[in-house]
């Protein structure tokens, strides 16, 4: 602390802070699927490998099933910023690394523990992937859990739950045939 501020803060004239910088707005659902769109139009035509292109497909319809469930798993979590991060950031950043290599050199040349460019990208989607079916599988079971609580309550309020009924054919006489107008005499 230098000599002005110890004298501000004795006469009580303390220096006026700058203003923070503001803060960016957190992405919308729509920014999310925009960036979900521009990842995969980076890998469409024919620009990369179709096991990349499958895989940034699977992870992308994840992500967008994902979306309108979010709520379920409560504001600020981590597995929402997950699926926020791999949509915007993770995805994109993965796919562009990859496609700023020279494409024969990428996908032959070993770059890491004899894995290619193309096998850790890859990897990097396998993970994304599984990344994202479990958050998805979180996000559903929420809603999967709601109904068994449900279904609890209601046994408990009004009694037994169904067994399925059963379907007791024996003693019923067989309903009668329909004629054909070809057996007519």
């Amino acid at each position: 602390m230098g000599l002005k501020e110890f004298l501000a803060r004795i006469t009580g004239r303390a220096p006026v802070a700058p203003p923070l910088p503001p803060t960016p707005a957190a992405p919308t659902e729509a920014d999310i699927l925009a960036a979900l769109d521009r990842v995969v139009a980076m890998v469409a035509g024919g620009s990369v490998p179709a096991a990349v292109q499958s895989r940034v497909k699977r992870v992308a319809e994840t992500v967008r099933q994902t979306m309108p469930r979010l709520r379920n798993l409560g504001l600020g979590s981590a597995d929402a910023y997950s699926v926020m991060a791999t949509a915007t950031d993770y995805l994109p950043e993965a796919i562009g690394g990859y496609t700023r290599l020279p494409r024969k050199w990428a996908d032959s040349r070993p770059v890491e523990n004899g894995k290619t460019s193309l096998m850790l990208l890859i990897d990097q989607l396998d993970l994304l992937g599984a990344t994202m079916d479990k958050i998805f599988d979180a996000v559903v079971r929420v809603d999967a859990d709601a109904l068994i609580a449900h279904g609890r309550f209601l046994q408990e309020k009004f009694g037994h739950a169904s067994t399925g009924g059963s379907l007791d054919i024996g003693n019923q006489p067989a309903p009668p045939q329909p004629r054909s107008t070809l057996d007519l005499p």
